[in-house]
């Protein structure tokens, strides 16, 4: 798959919703990836927290391409340059980090396609967007809250942001982080929740997953 950094930085972008996940089992995997497609989503961060990262990774990206050629898949929690490479090599079309690492960004360079850093206070996005990132990950979001983004949003005027880490659902939470500044949402297990796991409710992901998408496009037409 042909691999654009713009076009991957402007899906991000328009799309507002980043869904991250990351389970064991290859089939809870591509069902929860066939539910977020399902609800139109376009872009996942898959992340690299277990033991069958590589396998489901693979799993994924095959059910992508004789199926949903147009989902662009990611991989989060990459932290050093040797997981980079290897997962730029499985196919990944961007990466992510829980904090900015030179050598991550290098391969990322290399590869040319979208490297997300992420990022706590000022002086690291500084550094971050010195090595040429142009979208940051704040994280965790529950943490710096909105009040955090709109204070430091005029310091980074060209920049996007996206924020992960307890970001909620409801429409009041998305709507503050909007309204705060970030360009797109990341939203991990708020949105894929333990029991939609469990009870195998896949149906119940597609719909709420449509339900942000809904709650970011009402936004958007706010202005906001």
């Amino acid at each position: 798959m042909m691999r654009d950094k713009k076009v991957i930085y402007n899906r991000i972008k328009s799309e507002g919703l980043l869904p991250l996940f990351y389970h064991d089992d290859t089939e809870v995997c591509i069902a929860v990836t066939n539910a977020l497609f399902k609800a139109n989503v376009s872009i996942i961060e898959f992340t690299n927290r277990g033991e069958n990262a590589i396998k489901n990774l693979q799993a994924i990206i095959k059910e992508r391409d004789s199926s949903m050629p147009e989902l662009l898949i990611g991989v989060g929690t990459v932290i050093n340059a040797d997981e980079a490479r290897l997962f730029i090599e499985l196919g990944a079309d961007f990466l992510v980090s829980p904090f900015f690492d030179e050598t991550v960004n290098t391969a990322a360079v290399k590869a040319k396609i979208p490297y997300l850093p992420g990022c706590m206070t000022p002086r690291e996005i500084h550094l971050a967007v010195a090595a040429g990132c142009t979208t940051i990950k704040l994280f965790p979001g529950n943490v710096l809250g909105p009040a955090f983004v709109e204070a430091i949003r005029p310091l980074f005027n060209d920049i996007d942001f996206i924020v992960t880490g307890g970001v909620e659902t409801n429409q009041e939470n998305i709507t503050s982080w909007f309204k705060s500044g970030v360009s797109a949402v990341g939203l991990g297990s708020k949105l894929i929740t333990k029991n939609i796991i469990t009870n195998k409710d896949y149906n119940s992901l597609t719909e709420t997953a449509i339900s942000v998408k809904t709650v970011i496009n009402q936004i958007r037409d706010n202005n906001y």
